[in-house]
């Protein structure tokens, strides 16, 4: 990780759960700008979730507390890395409904209390937006990869 960031906070070692995306004019991630390797110079990284700080094994604290140490830790960050915000209370659906109309791939939900775990979870959902180019690409592209295989 930037060394800048360890020795503003003073903090060793830390693993930190995010993305990794590109930008595109409109604001949109551009997955197929990120996967070719193109204009890695604009990358931007936006932190979810910190597992562990400093040698504690924050996994089993409840979302919350993770997500105020993240915050601390990237309290000083540099230019190009996020924090993705925390929207609490019951605004699912219209917070989907401005994904969708922004044009982005979907959005991840949390419960507050859930504890930290690698992979599918019952207490998160990931909700896609089924209009997407990337979504229509892969359903494409599985398509063509079974027909192919199975001819």
């Amino acid at each position: 990780m930037d060394r800048g960031i360890r020795s503003e906070n003073r903090i060793n070692q830390f693993v930190i759960d995010g993305e990794v995306v590109i930008l595109g004019v409109d604001g949109v991630s551009d997955f197929d700008c990120a996967a070719a390797g193109k204009h890695n110079d604009e990358v931007q990284f936006y932190a979810f979730d910190a597992p562990s700080a400093d040698g504690d094994d924050l996994r089993a604290l409840p979302l919350s507390p993770r997500k105020t140490k993240l915050a601390r830790l990237l309290d000083r960050r540099p230019d190009g890395m996020f924090i993705a915000p925390v929207e609490q209370g019951e605004i699912g659906p219209d917070l989907f409904r401005a994904a969708f109309n922004k044009g982005l791939e979907g959005m991840v939900s949390k419960r507050r209390e859930s504890r930290y775990r690698a992979g599918r979870s019952s207490n998160w959902i990931k909700v896609k937006n089924r209009a997407h180019p990337l979504r229509t690409w892969a359903v494409e592209h599985f398509r063509n990869e079974t027909l192919r295989r199975h001819n």
